[in-house]
């Protein structure tokens, strides 16, 4: 005899949120792809031409660990879309510089992101779309801002190697 499952008594947020970010990474993917760039690169690149950065704090932004941070910016480089300098107030750090092809592939690629989050959004009502985003801003800055501590890292979803 099979035992029955727990009945849910809420929404499954967790799924919600995990599959249309899934989703939406891929779209970003592909569509960054197009012009060589990973949502990565691409991320480093914005956030370098915001204001003087270094690959740490770039890491920091995008959420990567050191590594995947230097084989991004290894990345630019070989592209010739960035370049590392020395930092003019710490020895040790390295400044990320956007060079002039990067900031015209970086703008390029920041309409690329806007269309996939055009398309993605276009899919609700403007009162809904409104809404939601409204909410996900809340949550973001409010109760889901700070991850819980936990004893073992929790993973992000593994993207599948297509």
């Amino acid at each position: 005899m099979t035992a029955m499952a727990p009945s849910r008594t809420e929404p499954d947020l967790s799924y919600l949120l995990d599959r249309t970010s899934h989703v939406l990474r891929t779209r970003m993917a592909a569509a960054l792809a197009e012009i060589g760039l990973t949502a990565r690169m691409h991320c480093a690149l914005v956030h370098a031409l915001e204001e003087e950065r270094t690959q740490i704090q770039l890491a920091e932004i995008g959420d990567m660990d050191k590594t995947t941070m230097v084989n991004t910016i290894d990345a630019l480089e070989q592209a010739g879309l960035a370049e590392r300098r020395p930092s003019s107030t710490d020895r040790r750090a390295r400044i990320v510089e956007v060079t002039a092809e990067g900031r015209r592939v970086a703008e390029q690629s920041m309409r690329i992101v806007d269309e996939v989050h055009r398309t993605a959004l276009a899919a609700l009502p403007a009162d809904e779309r409104t809404v939601m985003l409204r909410a996900l801003t809340r949550l973001t800055e409010g109760e889901l801002s700070t991850p819980a501590e936990t004893p073992v890292a929790a993973r992000r979803a593994r993207q599948s190697a297509r």
